[in-house]
């Protein structure tokens, strides 16, 4: 079996298990067409550095976690929109390079998306090329704002060209 797809069933099985149902009697029901729509925005949006929309998204109390080697800078729970626009965007901003990127599937249950692809960068820390891995990330929609961005990637690949000697 190839690592991405280990990586994509993993994802996949993460993903199962994690999504909230409605419980028996709950009368709120959730689309899960709006849910995608409102990530893939805010996907977009993140992509595009367009800050304004990313905020327009985000809830207040939204959190950005990113799995990882603790000794990266941008590694870690972000919590707070103000601490997210303004700690962790210009901080991991500065951090890498995308120089490829792939959304390759995207699928959403009631009030949580899952976007699965590919990308590679270069880390401005030591100028290493991380080369291509997969990255994953949960999403969690909450009255058409994002609450959370759960992102998970090859962390080994991110901190060996972050600790690249230059």
């Amino acid at each position: 079996m190839t690592k991405k797809t280990l990586l994509i069933g993993l994802a996949s099985l993460f993903a199962l298990f994690q999504l909230t149902t409605v419980q028996a009697g709950d009368s709120k029901t959730v689309d899960s067409t709006k849910t995608l729509e409102t990530a893939q925005a805010f996907l977009w949006a993140a992509g595009s550095g367009d800050m304004e929309k990313l905020k327009s998204l985000m809830s207040d109390d939204f959190v950005w976690h990113n799995e990882g080697d603790k000794s990266l800078p941008w590694i870690g729970n972000w919590e707070g929109k103000d601490t997210v626009l303004n700690k962790f965007f210009p901080e991991f901003g500065t951090a890498l390079k995308t120089t490829s990127w792939t959304t390759d599937y995207s699928f959403a249950h009631e009030n949580q998306a899952v976007f699965m692809g590919t990308m590679s960068a270069i880390l401005n820390h030591s100028g290493e090329d991380t080369g291509k891995f997969s990255w994953a990330v949960r999403v969690q929609v909450e009255d058409g704002k994002v609450k959370s961005w759960n992102w998970l990637e090859d962390s080994y690949a991110i901190s060996k060209a972050y600790h690249a000697k230059k």
